[in-house]
């Protein structure tokens, strides 16, 4: 499986990260991060591509375990 790297922004998990690709080379549309600095679950949902890349945008903060 490949990766590619995406730019998370807001939010408590903030920062680049690599994540798995699609076949076209695209991150998930949708991604959660557990706990990190904050607990429970942080929701990102991919933006982009622009000319630096793919970006997770923060979403919500659910409990730990809520976010499907």
């Amino acid at each position: 499986m490949s990766t590619v790297s995406v730019q998370f922004t807001g939010g408590p998990a903030g920062g680049p990260r690599d994540l798995p690709a699609d076949p076209d080379g695209r991150p998930p549309a949708r991604w959660v991060v557990r706990g990190h600095d904050v607990p429970g679950d942080h929701l990102y949902e991919r933006v982009g591509p622009d000319a630096g890349g793919w970006t997770m945008r923060f979403v919500r903060t659910d409990p730990m375990g809520m976010t499907q």
